[in-house]
């Protein structure tokens, strides 16, 4: 790995000096860990698949080494960093290394869980290296409150981005699959290793993709679908006759419910797509009522 990247982009030595400059220590409480390898960072710009009408909100924009790629690519960038420093910091950096792109960049300090409102205009991609801690909350919150949003493109620790994308009746397979599937079809679209952080962590890493598609026709809301989910694999080894009958309200009613839907009472939740959990989901509320 070089130590001095193209112009514009930082390299390892510049992430150290810049970070020695500004007196930042990485921090585990918010999961930082800087990419200082500018080939990582065109690989994340050209996987995201965004372009000049793209206005990008970034998570965890930490020094700026992601910032710095996506800036002359697309029309706009929100950045949202909870460290103070960091976020005080970033425009400078934009400004001595990419001046011609300054006026692209607007700066949010904030927690990204308790982002639901930004500025206009609104983002139409997420394009970010996640701290490992609140990888998926995030990305599902995200896709929640900004529909605009079409395209995500992730980097997370890589176990996070093999139950993100898993199929059903793959060992991965889990709560974080289908509530993606929910909003998205999902993609693992590569590997990245460990060294091209600072400070390097303990996994590797994945890419994830995650591209907006209408959710399952269903007259049950989402909250009730990722209901059901969640009692679905809070007993992962019971069946969904056994499993959901705490959220049906008995195992007669689970059973119901689950006929209902097509489904036999038999099955494991791993074993089922969104759209079965979506319909199993519509078919409990006249169980309940009724």
């Amino acid at each position: 790995m070089s130590e001095n990247a193209p112009a514009g982009l930082l390299g390892a030595g510049q992430i150290r000096e810049l970070a020695g400059r500004l007196g930042v220590r990485p921090t585990k409480q918010w999961g930082q860990n800087f990419v200082i390898d500018a080939n990582t960072v065109r690989r994340i710009v050209r996987l995201a698949d965004v372009g000049r009408s793209d206005v990008v909100v970034e998570i965890g924009p930490g020094l700026g080494s992601l910032t710095l790629g996506l800036l002359p690519q697309v029309a706009r960038v929100v950045a949202v960093e909870v460290d103070p420093n960091l976020a005080a910091a970033l425009p400078g950096t934009v400004a001595a290394l990419a001046p011609a792109y300054s006026d692209r960049l607007e700066v949010v300090l904030a927690d990204a869980m308790t982002v639901r409102i930004l500025p206009d205009p609104q983002p139409t991609a997420l394009v970010a290296n996640l701290p490992y801690n609140i990888s998926v909350p995030v990305v599902l919150s995200f896709l929640e409150a900004f529909p605009t949003l079409r395209r995500v493109l992730v980097m997370v620790q890589l176990e996070v981005a093999e139950r993100l994308a898993a199929p059903p009746g793959s060992k991965t397979y889990g709560i974080p699959s289908l509530k993606a599937a929910w909003y998205a079809e999902v993609r693992l679209t590569g590997k990245v290793s460990r060294t091209v952080f600072w400070p390097a962590p303990n996994v590797d890493s994945g890419l994830v993709a995650l591209t907006r598609r209408e959710p399952p026709q269903t007259p049950a809301p989402r909250k009730e679908v990722f209901a059901c989910i969640d009692a679905a694999f809070a007993q992962r080894r019971k069946t969904l006759r056994a499993a959901l009958a705490r959220w049906a309200g008995s195992a007669t009613n689970a059973e119901t419910a689950l006929r209902a839907a097509g489904v036999d009472p038999r099955t494991r939740g791993e074993q089922l797509d969104i759209h079965a959990f979506a319909a199993i989901a519509a078919a409990r509320p006249a169980l309940v009522s009724g």
